[in-house]
């Protein structure tokens, strides 16, 4: 796949570019500890439907640049990273597709940053304040984000992250429904090996937990927002997706059954026709 590195303001991100180069630009976003080719079983259907599709690793991640300091994995730094990648191809709206981590940017840039978004599809991620708040206030959200503390520690998480060939992030995506053959797995760990890779992937976290938060008043986002969550999500509470579409004007969730916290993997087969539904088809519907 064509690969380009883009210099977006203070880092440069690596890409993985996709599809006709006038076609409507369409940014894939991944989570956490993932990279670029968490988007394998969509990248065809929306090549298909005429988008120009960019995947950025994101700041922190495998090839992209990593910076120093808490204080750069800001969510503000991270929308702002997409928003100079989309003036980077001479754009400035797109529509953004993200999932995990990926989806809290892509919630963010929805929320603060809406004159440059088309449309935003979150996967399986709450708006993070909504995720903020439920950590601090929901008993059941604090027990299944109780890894997120440990996350929050200095040095430590490196550590365990680190041991065992990356034993905890391999376990984490073998919770998915989608084999991961040993290529795809030496794929991840060669990403995760990068210098400071790890360091900045878990500062994400950090810089989350730095912040403080105020929950929008609800109908405050007007972007159009297809929210998709797999029921059997490990990490976070139905709850979190039906408080966070009632902060959009036009905002829904679906509920994907038998799919879990990546359900793009779990369920490509529902996942992808609902994104082209709601994305009107590209160039092509």
């Amino acid at each position: 796949m064509p690969t380009a590195m883009r210099q977006c303001g203070e880092v440069s991100l690596f890409v993985v570019e996709r599809g006709p180069a006038d076609g409507p630009l369409l940014f894939l976003l991944h989570g956490f500890p993932d990279y670029s080719v968490a988007w394998r079983h969509q990248v065809p259907a929306l090549i298909a439907a005429g988008y120009r599709v960019i995947i950025p690793d994101q700041r922190g991640y495998n090839l992209s640049d990593k910076p120093k300091g808490v204080a750069a994995y800001d969510l503000d730094r991270l929308a702002g990273d997409v928003i100079a990648l989309a003036a980077s191809y001479g754009q400035d709206r797109f529509t953004a597709i993200g999932h995990d981590w990926g989806a809290g940017v892509a919630w963010w840039l929805a929320d603060r940053y809406a004159s440059h978004i088309e449309r935003a599809v979150m996967i399986n991620a709450p708006h993070p304040a909504i995720w903020r708040d439920a950590m601090d206030h929901d008993p059941r959200q604090r027990k299944l984000s109780s890894y997120v503390r440990v996350l929050g520690l200095p040095w430590l998480p490196e550590a365990i992250i680190a041991s065992g060939r990356y034993k905890a992030l391999v376990d984490s995506l073998r919770m998915s429904k989608d084999p991961l053959p040993a290529p795809v797995l030496d794929g991840y760990r060669t990403a995760w090996s990068q210098p400071g890779a790890l360091t900045g992937m878990i500062n994400w976290y950090r810089a989350m937990l730095k912040r403080r938060f105020t929950i929008p008043a609800p109908a405050s986002i007007a972007a159009p927002i297809l929210l998709l969550w797999g029921r059997d999500d490990k990490f976070a509470i139905p709850e979190l997706a039906e408080r966070s579409v009632e902060l959009g004007t036009n905002a829904r969730v679906e509920f994907i059954e038998g799919a879990g916290h990546w359900a793009m993997w779990d369920a490509p087969e529902t996942i992808n026709p609902l994104l082209l539904d709601f994305l009107g088809k590209g160039r092509t519907g």
